[in-house]
């Protein structure tokens, strides 16, 4: 189903490239971008291509709401990586973010996510789909690069998708980090590129990633995104594939990203 965009769309950005992604293709496209800033990561790219940039922190949920109301905003997307972990620090997280939190009757990423869509359906505010700006960057079934798998990582891959499918549908991660049919490591609140190093640490050498969507996947948020950061830290603990879902992840800098992977002969597919 099509949706009807409004010119003025909103962009809550955290980390990376994807939201300057999003911002370019919004722009391309004759549409104005309000921007909240959650990150300095991105801060200067963001004020390139935005019409206003403002800052925030992920726990001011009531400021974020003035500039959504104030900026006369109905359309919204979530772009960029903010750490799990500040639900742990709940640095300057105001009374409607503490609010949010309490009523959540447990902390993982789709019962939070789905309880700020809700409060920002109270003023008007329509959460769309994060991969509406960059489908571009969706990468279909088949091998990145010039270097293939051998069976055993094939199985490896298979037996890796089918764990980090149990472990999406519980809303734990979305990756794991196996090696001859043992899982080395499985993601939880700390990310994917920490899951890597804790994998990478136990295998040694020659394990292989699998990062997929969640069997039930809101669109709206955490759809899965690798990028070359990924690639360096499988590098960096001698990891050898990197396997993806089709269709439904996100692949930033796909140029770099692979032309770094043929360089360290490290295999890029999707399945």
């Amino acid at each position: 189903m099509s949706i009807l965009l409004e010119q003025k769309q909103a962009l809550i950005a955290g980390d990376g490239q994807l939201p300057v992604i999003m911002a370019e293709n919004a722009a391309k496209n004759g549409l104005e971008v309000i921007c909240i800033s959650l990150s300095n990561d991105n801060y200067k790219s963001l004020k390139k291509v935005c019409s206003k940039v403002y800052s925030a922190a992920p726990g001011e949920v009531l400021k974020i709401q003035k500039i959504l109301q104030d900026e006369e905003i109905k359309q919204l997307t979530f772009l960029g990586k903010v750490h799990k972990g500040l639900i742990l620090k709940r640095p300057k997280f105001d009374k409607k973010a503490l609010e949010v939190l309490k009523a959540a009757k447990k902390l993982n990423d789709d019962q939070v996510m789905l309880l700020i869509v809700a409060e920002l359906e109270k003023i008007g505010v329509t959460v769309l789909d994060q991969t509406l700006f960059i489908k571009n960057l969706m990468i279909p079934a088949g091998v990145l690069g010039n270097l293939k798998p051998t069976e055993e990582q094939i199985n490896d891959v298979q037996y890796g998708y089918s764990m980090a499918k149990e472990m999406g549908k519980l809303d734990i991660g979305q990756s794991v980090v196996v090696k001859d049919k043992m899982i080395m490591a499985v993601e939880a609140i700390e990310g994917t590129d920490k899951c890597i190093e804790r994998g990478g640490r136990i295998a040694k050498k020659g394990a292989v990633v699998v990062k997929v969507s969640k069997p039930a996947q809101d669109k709206r948020f955490d759809i899965p995104a690798v990028g070359l950061n990924t690639l360096k830290i499988m590098r960096k603990f001698k990891l050898s594939v990197l396997a993806v879902e089709a269709n439904e992840t996100i692949i930033v800098e796909q140029e770099k990203v692979v032309d770094f992977a043929n360089k360290n002969k490290i295999i890029i597919m999707a399945v």
